[in-house]
């Protein structure tokens, strides 16, 4: 699936291409208001993973190519499992993944005389695992890239024995890089209207 549409209004940005805050300050680390804003959406499945946190930034990204016609916006991660989590955290030392795991299944074991079993001992433990972590994430789009710091990527948080496929909706929001369409190799062209003030 993938959609998009038109939004309104741009506005004007401060002296020197910064936005302009309270005093008249430009601040410079502002990348300024532009005209015109659009929003790509897709669903994309990421591949099964065993039970455990999982660094999939590549994976995603991958699967969103529009991601780099976007030179200001918002990428908003949603996924569609009640059993499964999105986390944003370590990128680079594998051991931080495998210690989440060690300390999610500290604080929410099996064996608990949990109401709901019925569909297997790790089944409830995943779905309070779920509510802690959380079902979505938003990152910044700075030119046409996820701003993540230095050590941040975006983790899958498997909480079953055995699951599928994972199915994620990402939408994009923000400012294209042209005022014209957000191209896509997958989907038909998305219009996008801007206005001026």
């Amino acid at each position: 699936m993938a959609s998009a549409a038109n939004h309104h209004r741009g506005g004007r940005s401060g002296a020197g291409g910064g936005v302009t805050g309270a005093g008249g300050a430009a601040d410079g680390n502002a990348a300024g208001l532009q005209f015109g804003s659009a929003w790509f959406q897709r669903k994309i499945n990421l591949r099964p993973q065993h039970r455990g946190v999982h660094l999939v930034t590549e994976e995603i990204l991958r699967q969103m190519p529009e991601l780099t016609q976007f030179s200001v916006g918002l990428c908003h991660m949603q996924i569609l499992h009640t059993s499964a989590s999105l986390a944003l955290n370590e990128s680079w030392d594998p051991d931080v993944r495998d210690d989440m795991e060690m300390m999610l299944n500290k604080i929410v074991p099996e064996g608990l005389p949990y109401r709901h079993s019925c569909e297997g001992p790790d089944d409830m433990p995943a779905h309070v695992k779920a509510c802690f972590l959380g079902s979505s994430l938003t990152i910044p789009i700075t030119d046409g890239k996820l701003s993540l710091g230095t050590w941040q990527g975006v983790w899958l948080c498997e909480h079953r024995d055995q699951a599928g496929s994972r199915k994620l909706v990402i939408t994009l929001t923000g400012c294209p890089r042209e005022q014209a369409a957000v191209r896509s190799p997958l989907s038909p062209v998305s219009p996008i209207a801007s206005t001026s003030s």
